[in-house]
């Protein structure tokens, strides 16, 4: 039998291109159902929750559908303070949401949004407070805050500090924060306002919207300046950009994600308008 060395050659070539070929798509359909490891803390509302119900779990949710990849969700039972260190550092998961730019323990995203620092106080109230500087923060007492935050730094500029302090520990039961962690829980900071139990309430933003959205009475929450003056002239900042997080080595993995951001960037906003998250 004689053989046509030329068509065997071609039909190797052929058959090679396929296999080739095929083994390509297969790449890059295993590449798009990889998964997205996102690590969050378990109980720590608004943001995150194992019920899902945290607007931080639903961008997730969005940004892994982008990027054609099954989210996998790594819960921990510590506050989220503790994720980049305990988490994303360990090679538990590979991503964190709601970071803050150019945070250097990270390699972080483009900001998928910017919001700040709000007062918060009762609609009804014949106020105006804008900035620190405000003349109605004056008779005011009783300042429902988180320590450690700039709105901290702000009650020592405006000497109310001291007054304010034993309120404060009172809304963790006068509980030592020595050597550890006690969050005060956004929902009872509202709670406190809507009550009349304080004057104001003065923290970050897309942690209080929600609860300002579903408060018992109508509350005003007004944004921040950008930057609040201290009496020495540095100033407070107060606004923050907020972006994903990932490990300084996974370029690959922050390009994908910075890509998908913007794609999705619509989907994004409408969840945070939901939320009721004032965006800058």
């Amino acid at each position: 039998m004689k053989i046509n060395i030329q068509s065997n050659k071609t039909f190797k070539t052929l058959f090679s291109l396929l296999i080739g070929s095929g083994m390509m798509l297969s790449h890059i359909a295993s590449a798009n159902n990889e998964t997205l490891r996102v690590c969050a803390a378990a109980d720590e509302m608004p943001y995150s929750s194992k019920s899902g119900e945290g607007f931080e779990n639903r961008l997730a949710a969005i940004l892994a559908e982008e990027m054609d990849r099954e989210l996998e969700m790594v819960w921990s039972d510590k506050a989220a303070i503790f994720l980049v260190t305990e988490k994303l550092l360990k090679n538990e998961c590979d991503v964190v949401m709601g970071v803050d730019k150019d945070d250097p323990r990270v390699a972080t995203s483009k900001p998928y949004y910017k919001s700040g620092y709000a007062f918060i106080y009762p609609a009804d109230k014949d106020l105006d407070i804008k900035t620190w500087q405000s003349e109605d923060l004056q008779s005011m007492s009783k300042f429902a805050i988180v320590p450690g935050s700039p709105s901290e730094v702000m009650l020592h500029e405006i000497d109310k500090y001291e007054g304010n302090f034993n309120y404060m520990m009172s809304l963790i039961g006068f509980k030592s924060r020595r050597n550890q962690y006690v969050r005060y829980a956004p929902d009872v900071l509202i709670a406190e306002v809507s009550s009349g139990k304080a004057d104001l309430a003065h923290i970050w933003a897309p942690e209080a919207a929600r609860y300002v959205q579903s408060a018992s009475v109508p509350l005003k929450m007004v944004v921040s300046e950008e930057v609040a003056q201290t009496n020495d002239g540095e100033g407070v900042l107060q606004h923050y950009e907020q972006s994903v997080a990932v490990r300084t080595e996974d370029k690959d993995l922050l390009a994908e994600i910075n890509t998908a951001l913007q794609e999705a960037d619509s989907k994004i906003k409408a969840v945070l308008k939901q939320e009721g998250i004032p965006l800058l």
